[in-house]
């Protein structure tokens, strides 16, 4: 029994436990950050900034739309908006650039009778009709 291999497959190895590099850099660096306001603001607002930044890291780090990972989406997104959307040709005002040149020699022109023969009637557009019309 026959079986395909898939090809071109690109999956990212697991580096960390079950998470790869780029997960693990987006929870460290969202643990990191609550880590140090845990310390510098009041718990109250530290809970709901809490919430905000361990929700924004976990959908940097698990979130795949169409396939790709949310920062390539919104990398994408951010491209297409700064970019322009109406393509023109303009043409570049480049002068002409002139070549002088001395005298050509003169070729001397025989006449003589036409090389080529011309065919009245192809072979091929004979055999044509012959297939066509069933006629010889």
């Amino acid at each position: 029994m026959r079986f395909s291999v898939p090809q071109f497959i690109e999956r990212e190895s697991k580096i960390i436990g079950p998470l790869t590099f780029k997960q693990f850099l987006y929870v460290g660096f969202a643990a990191t950050i609550l880590f140090v306001l845990y310390f510098a603001i009041p718990f109250i607002l530290f809970t709901i900034l809490a919430v905000a930044i361990t929700g924004g890291a976990l959908l940097l780090a698990f979130l795949r739309v169409g396939g790709r990972s949310l920062p390539i989406v919104a990398q994408n997104f951010l491209t297409f908006f700064a970019s322009s959307k109406i393509y023109l040709w303009k043409k570049k005002e480049i002068p002409p650039k002139f070549i002088k040149l001395g005298k050509m020699p003169q070729e001397e022109k025989t006449e003589e009778g036409p090389s080529l023969k011309i065919a009245e009637r192809s072979r091929l557009k004979g055999l044509s009709t012959e297939i066509e019309t069933g006629i010889r």
